[in-house]
């Protein structure tokens, strides 16, 4: 095998390891540590992050919205319990919830604040694809 069949291969393995996890496709994924969402990141090309609360009125008027999206894009969603990895959202300069980031390729290339429409985030998940 050449290295870029063996990197292939590897990649598919992490792609099914990372499907397993999340239970069923078009679900977000809960994020669970920091190495949990570099994985994340690096097994997708476009990843969407939803830094919420619990108690958050807006992010749970949010949740809907992000779950559509995780449903009918290609875009793996990850939700990030602020509360549970604060040093995450210190890391990612989270001052209020819901923030949303969008990544392509493991660099981030959009970040909002407060709750955006459907829409909104389909047209900057498809401006990235």
């Amino acid at each position: 095998m050449s290295d870029a069949e063996d990197i292939d291969d590897i990649r598919e393995q992490k792609k099914e390891k990372l499907a397993e996890s999340v239970g069923s496709p078009g679900e977000p994924i809960h994020v669970d540590s920091e190495a949990h969402l570099e994985e994340i990141l690096e097994d997708s090309h476009l990843v969407l992050v939803d830094f919420y609360a619990d108690w958050c009125g807006p992010c749970k008027m949010l949740e809907p919205t992000v779950e559509e999206i995780a449903a009918e894009t290609d875009a793996a969603v990850a939700k990030v319990d602020i509360d549970a990895l604060q040093n995450l959202a210190r890391e990612y300069q989270v001052q209020g919830v819901p923030t949303l980031y969008l990544f392509a390729d493991g660099e981030v290339a959009d970040r909002m604040v407060g709750v955006q429409d459907k829409g909104t985030l389909v047209k900057k998940i498809e401006a990235n694809a």
